[in-house]
């Protein structure tokens, strides 16, 4: 059973799905939106034992800097003995994972029980690393 949270922040929601904390990111993750919502997961990631699922459907941009911020997540929820997962159907986002190094280190699932179908409209551009959009 789902049960949403009142936070919301520039488009992003979240939300509880059997005992996971589900934020459904919308939007460009980069280096503008990194502080805001860097804090916000860090606070999701603070206690112990987090159970953490990003949902980056709703993700058209990624940039360095939201990489940077998805690696300090993963850090402090490792930290923690919790788990994090991403859920992504972009074979594009998958890539730089692969390009970067990263593809190793993250669990990313092409849907998760609780959020929206995976087979909704796909985001108006793909996922593209800065300088190459």
């Amino acid at each position: 059973m789902s049960k949403s949270h009142t936070w919301t922040l520039n488009g992003h929601t979240e939300r509880t799905v059997g005992g996971a904390t589900v934020v459904t990111l919308s939007g460009d993750v980069g280096f503008a939106t990194r502080l805001s919502l860097g804090a916000r997961l860090d606070a999701l990631s603070a206690g112990p034992r987090p159970d953490l699922v990003l949902d980056l459907r709703g993700v058209p941009f990624i940039d360095c800097a939201g990489l940077g911020l998805l690696c300090r997540v993963r850090n402090r929820v490792a930290a923690r003995d919790g788990r994090l997962r991403l859920v992504s159907d972009s074979a594009f986002f998958r890539r730089i994972l692969r390009r970067t190094g990263l593809s190793g280190v993250f669990q990313v699932v092409p849907e998760f029980a609780g959020t929206p179908a995976a087979g909704r409209a796909p985001a108006e551009r793909p996922v593209v690393p800065a300088g190459q959009d």
